[in-house]
């Protein structure tokens, strides 16, 4: 497989509110590590990673720095600000990263929800090579529990997008900053691609163990799908 010059971003700018908890949800513990950092450790051992960024609200950047750092070895990460939407954390990290990009040292910017720990590392290649060849590609699964309005089941096929979504890296800038002059913000990475760049989107197919950690059972559930527990960075 051919190695690309890639970024990751991963988003870390939510909270606990949901899942129940008093702190930032990916720092939950999962099989004695926080969230986050099994997201961050696929990431770093993408081949070709040049730039980790991750996105934290401003009052969490002690607690993540404190968090990751055991895990990092000799690497290192950006923190960057989130901003009060999913679209504004992004075009924050995308703003840090626009020299590397303009200069040619990033050619794929892949960006991942760190409340997903379980993409695994096939998937986040899957996603980069795509993105490489075709200019983007976001992970689908099947969804088959959907009703129509009149609670009639869906039967036409139905994808479920997830993360980590990736882009070339100059197609992905160029949206978002079309997007900053419109005052356009969309719900995902995809979407602002959507509406600002012409760009074909591979489908890689994603699996439902890459769960969201949402709700207090999702933790749950992540621990018993979850592998054993990484090794130390």
């Amino acid at each position: 497989m051919e190695v690309v010059p890639t970024a990751v971003v991963i988003l870390a700018a939510g909270s606990g509110s949901r899942v129940g908890a008093e702190v930032n949800k990916v720092l939950l513990p999962l099989r004695g590590v926080p969230v986050l950092v099994w997201s961050l450790r696929d990431a770093l051992a993408l081949p070709g990673v040049r730039r980790v960024v991750l996105v934290v609200r401003p009052e969490d950047r002690e607690a993540v720095g404190e968090a990751v750092a055991p895990h990092l070895g000799d690497r290192e990460v950006l923190l960057v600000d989130g901003g009060s939407s999913r679209h504004a954390s992004e075009w924050a990290a995308l703003q840090v990263l626009a020299a590397d990009v303009e200069a040619g040292e990033v050619e794929v910017v892949a960006v991942h929800d760190g409340a997903r720990p379980l993409a695994g590392p096939a998937l986040w290649r899957a996603v980069v090579a795509a993105a490489h060849e075709s200019g983007g590609a976001v992970p689908v699964v099947p969804v088959a529990a959907l009703v129509h309005d009149d609670l009639t089941a869906v039967t036409e096929t139905v994808g479920g997008v997830q993360t980590p979504q990736a882009f070339r890296a100059g197609l992905l800038l160029a949206a978002y900053r079309a997007a900053a002059r419109d005052g356009f913000e969309g719900t995902d990475t995809s979407a602002c691609v959507a509406a600002h760049g012409e760009v074909n989107v591979t489908a890689v197919p994603g699996s439902v163990l890459n769960l969201k950690v949402t709700f207090p059972e999702d933790v749950a559930l992540a621990e018993e799908l979850s592998p054993p527990r990484p090794a130390a960075g």
